[in-house]
């Protein structure tokens, strides 16, 4: 275990599976308490029993971060129970690709309800325990990173919502950097490319193969490649803020 992050306690959204929860394992080997939040109470508890296992410190918050109130109580859960908060990874997102004329209005309705508004909830009752945190803690320094996407920095034919959802996130991310820093709260995006995870698994038959069939023969990013960026960033010295970090696969033309 490392220590760079001991006596801290982090956030992570969407944490029962790929990038969120080898993002939540990466600062609990750090020496982070790992806050577990997504909808999947069965994952998370497991995943919290094995950093637990590994000498972590792990709790579990079954949550849907899209219901304001439940964002709202799962920070407040975290504070409570694991006393203050000094991390959040806004990582949990949603993804359906296709062309606009035949997507579903339901699909693009549940992209910002989860890329944009579940950042939203959980940034605003997250704050004050980070601006909290940054005043008191030995580092003198508190992280707030939100995962966006290649797509928020290259918009491509049948991405258009997914696009709209990441360039949203990025400018959010940017104003509140501003907004924070003179407090002590560092806020980076980090914008992974093509990773191996469940992100597309939910999509309809034919889309689905489409993108199977554009990164076929890739070599995608695994969630930890994303995971380590984040540790990076975090566990810089309070002068140091890295603001932006875009990670695509070596083999990634786009």
């Amino acid at each position: 275990m490392g220590t760079r992050l001991q006596g801290t306690v982090a956030l992570v959204t969407g944490a029962s599976s790929g990038i969120g929860a080898a993002t939540a394992q990466s600062l609990a080997a750090e020496g982070a308490a790992v806050a577990l939040v997504a909808r999947r109470k069965g994952r998370l508890e497991k995943l919290a029993a094995a950093i637990r296992a590994e000498g972590g410190t792990a709790l579990a918050v079954a949550a849907d971060i899209t219901e304001r109130q439940q964002a709202a109580d799962a920070v407040a859960t975290v504070v409570a129970e694991l006393g203050r908060l000094d991390t959040v990874v806004n990582n949990a997102g949603l993804m359906h690709i296709g062309p606009a004329a035949q997507a579903l209005s339901e699909d693009w309705d549940s992209m910002v309800e989860i890329n944009v508004n579940g950042v939203l909830h959980v940034t605003h009752a997250a704050l004050p325990h980070l601006i909290r945190a940054a005043a008191d803690s030995p580092r003198r320094v508190a992280d707030l990173i939100n995962i966006s996407s290649t797509a928020g920095r290259v918009a491509r034919p049948g991405t258009a919502v997914y696009n709209l959802t990441k360039f949203g996130v990025n400018g959010f991310s940017e104003a509140l950097r501003q907004e924070v820093r003179e407090q002590g709260v560092r806020v980076g995006v980090v914008e992974p490319g093509t990773v191996a995870t469940e992100l597309s698994s939910h999509l309809r038959d034919g889309v689905r193969e489409a993108i199977e069939r554009q990164v076929d023969g890739l070599e995608l990013l695994r969630p930890e490649d994303v995971a380590d960026a984040v540790a990076y960033i975090v566990t810089r010295d309070r002068r140091v803020a890295v603001n932006e970090m875009l990670v695509r696969a070596s083999d990634q033309s786009w």
